[in-house]
């Protein structure tokens, strides 16, 4: 998708105030990594069109779609989206830029000016039946060493529940077990509210661990047995997700950001504002 298809898809009305929790409404970059690979200013346009006020970003470095904004340094490029009307103090980035590359990673994030440093998961991304708790500990092991790092320049490390971190071992949930291993003095989660769909419920894991989560990803859906998945995404307020119940906990669980991250169809994601501006929690 071209840049300038994108901002025209994403164009939309504007909305200066944000709602649920007087919180900016942020969007996950991911879903519009094709329009940022051919005109960033365009996607970035469209998404603040949209009514998008806060981003999280791919690391440049780390996830190849986004390689072409290693022409900027951090700075230059946190003040192109502030002139684009745009915040971001998060970004995901690879295990290796995380872990055999932390000292540069950290670098570019603390000059880029961001506060949160995510990884998507922990751990193979697709299941693997072979994996054992011994395995959970010592993927856990590296991410606390990076925490501890990222602690000390002012940054706080998000631990994001995708692929091996939404498995389960023995029937017991490999997230929990994670969970259990984080460093509380350094480290904060991310919720993928997607993860419904393998058990995991935002509402549940917010309650059960009041104030260990500072961010969310946003997606909701509908069963569609015509899909490989047996689900569909939707703009949220559209499926089946309980959006009032979720950002009711999401005050109990810490969380301080959230970003809609409809992957499947970016055109979306300016759907999901209004409900957005809607939803009173």
């Amino acid at each position: 998708m071209g840049g300038a298809a994108a901002s025209a898809l994403l164009s939309g009305t504007r909305y200066l105030l944000a709602d649920p929790l007087g919180l900016p409404i942020g969007c996950q970059t991911y879903p519009v990594r094709k329009s940022i690979r051919t005109d960033f200013a365009g996607a970035m346009k469209g998404l603040r069109a949209a009514g998008f006020t806060q981003i999280e970003l791919c690391s440049p470095y780390g996830y190849e779609e986004f390689s072409s904004l290693q022409k900027y340094k951090p700075q230059e490029l946190r003040h192109m989206l502030e002139d684009w009307g745009l915040g971001c103090i998060s970004a995901h980035w690879s295990a290796d830029e995380l872990f055999q590359r932390a000292d540069q990673s950290i670098a570019y994030a603390k000059e880029f000016g961001m506060t949160q440093m995510a990884i998507a998961a922990l751990g193979p991304w697709s299941q693997r039946t072979t994996e054992t708790v011994d395995d959970v500990k010592r993927y856990v092991e590296p991410f606390n060493a990076f925490a501890e790092k990222a602690h000390a320049a002012g940054i706080i490390a998000l631990l994001h529940n995708e692929g091996f971190v939404s498995e389960h071992i023995d029937g017991k949930p490999v997230y929990d077990m994670m969970i259990a291993d984080l460093n509380l003095a350094t480290t904060k989660l991310q919720f993928q509210v997607s993860t419904l769909q393998q058990g995991y419920d935002a509402v549940t894991y917010f309650e059960k661990y009041p104030g260990r989560f500072l961010s969310m990803h946003c997606q909701d859906w509908v069963k569609d047995q015509s899909t490989k998945s047996g689900f569909r995404q939707v703009p949220l307020g559209k499926g089946v997700v309980d959006w009032k119940r979720v950002f009711a906990a999401a005050k109990t669980g810490g969380v301080k950001n959230y970003f809609v991250e409809l992957e499947e169809d970016p055109s979306l994601m300016p759907l999901s504002v209004p409900y957005l501006k809607s939803l009173n929690v």
